[in-house]
């Protein structure tokens, strides 16, 4: 008979406990229900007082936690983007996250698309959006900074689409670094850092893949009142000047 009363009563506990925490919806922490288990079954209120609490500030925690500002680079290969990303993340504090770095990444571990990646981007080509997109994720998710800057991406609207679908946010700014061809051109040929996309050949197909695909982007960016256009001619150091007033005046 008390083995069957302990039994049901067992399982009111058990009931009790699920009920709450699906009712309540905390983060799940095994431990903290095992501890409120057992101080329920020796003393009813106590149990429930401590899961209340429990659940209270689970959830306030949670609330707590900062969304992270997401900003797009944008523009073509040799614009400056990355170099400006650079100085962007170490006066003002955001993470640095380049597409390109994240692939060329990929491709040097021992990985089954690997060989893809290489032959992809070796032809200027786009790797495809799912690759992208969670490399990326997996690095927002990692990065212990809110700020977050993302370099050369997206590099289409089905990459845009595919982000948000996957990470599901919009960027809150996107950073356009305006450079006419010829400027682009030079400088990727002068800057002598061994990429097997840094030759003339390459330059060309990269280019004329940002003009068809690359501008889309930014036009439906325009029109949400999320682009930001820098003329991306002069030094590193004239260019940057152009950038600073508009994320010292961002309040994050």
């Amino acid at each position: 008979m008390w083995r069957r009363a302990a039994f049901f009563f067992h399982m009111d506990l058990l009931f009790f406990f699920f009920f709450f925490h699906q009712l309540l919806a905390p983060p799940v922490d095994t431990k903290w229900l095992e501890v409120c288990g057992t101080l329920y079954y020796r003393n009813c209120e106590v149990g429930i007082f401590v899961y209340s609490r429990y659940c209270f500030l689970a959830k306030e925690g949670a609330s707590n936690q900062r969304s992270p500002f997401i900003t797009f680079v944008l523009g073509g290969p040799g614009s400056g983007k990355g170099t400006q990303c650079v100085k962007i993340a170490e006066t003002f504090g955001f993470a640095h996250l380049s597409a390109g770095d994240l692939l060329r990444k990929e491709m040097s571990s021992d990985n089954e698309n690997r060989a893809m990646i290489w032959d992809i981007i070796k032809e200027g080509k786009i790797v495809p959006s799912e690759i992208t997109v969670n490399l990326i994720r997996r690095a927002i998710e990692s990065s212990k900074n809110h700020k977050i800057l993302i370099d050369g991406f997206p590099r289409s609207d089905e990459n845009r689409i595919a982000f948000e679908r996957i990470v599901g946010v919009e960027p809150d700014l996107v950073l356009f670094f305006d450079c006419p061809e010829e400027e682009m051109v030079k400088r990727v040929l002068n800057r002598n850092q061994g990429r097997i996309d840094d030759n003339i050949e390459t330059i060309k197909k990269r280019l004329k893949v940002f003009e068809k695909l690359n501008l889309p982007v930014i036009n439906h960016y325009s029109a949400k009142g999320k682009v930001y256009k820098i003329n991306a001619e002069g030094t590193a150091d004239e260019i940057f000047e152009k950038v600073r007033p508009l994320f010292a005046s961002l309040s994050i």
